[in-house]
């Protein structure tokens, strides 16, 4: 099993993602970019925001796919479905509709994100017949991490911090070659209660 890092070190993320130090207090070091994020786990929302740079754009979403649909109950709309799509066969037509999908669905909600984040994964963020304009380099982490971030803002709030565990926890495995499944936190029910 290898790992889908691109990186040799932690600091190597945020000089390829200056917009990363917004968000993680944390000094970047030189030390393996997994070993960092693990440091980060006790950080929780630093580590879901270091997880969506530090993986590459389509494993991002994908990661951001399993913890959406594990932390909403495995409901799917067209945004996700739209996102997951586009994970699955990342082409040109897949991506556009995630975008289209994106663009006009309601911000506050989770899945809204993870079709902007395909969307935005690379080609142009215009309109088909206009000029075309790329989208910033860190368009997809940022959009990642916002429906994860998001997702787990929405779960009840005696459950929020095991999603944010288990989401996290997530990240790291399939950073380091594993899956992606969020594993449901064992304290939380079907409803979200302890």
């Amino acid at each position: 099993m290898s790992n889908r890092v691109r990186f040799s070190t932690a600091r190597q993320v945020f000089e390829a993602f200056p917009t990363v130090a917004a968000d993680i207090e944390t000094e970047p070091t030189d030390e393996p970019p997994l070993d960092f994020a693990r440091k980060l786990a006790r950080r929780r929302f630093e580590a879901v925001v270091y997880i969506a740079y530090l993986l590459p754009r389509r494993e991002a979403i994908w990661w951001g796919c399993q913890c959406v649909r594990a932390v909403g109950g495995a409901k799917a709309d067209d945004a996700l479905s739209a996102a997951e799509a586009w994970v699955r066969d990342p082409n040109e037509t897949t991506r556009r509709a995630a975008l289209d999908i994106g663009w006009t669905r309601n911000a506050r909600i989770a899945s809204t994100w993870l079709a902007l984040a395909a969307g935005q994964s690379g080609g142009s963020i215009t309109p088909e017949d206009a000029h075309p304009v790329a989208p910033p380099p860190q368009a997809t982490a940022v959009d990642v991490k916002a429906a994860v971030i998001l997702a787990i803002a929405q779960a009840p709030p005696q459950g929020q911090s095991a999603w944010l565990s288990a989401c996290v926890e997530a990240g790291i495995r399939f950073a380091d070659g594993g899956d992606a499944k969020v594993q449901p936190p064992s304290a939380v029910s079907k409803s979200g209660f302890a």
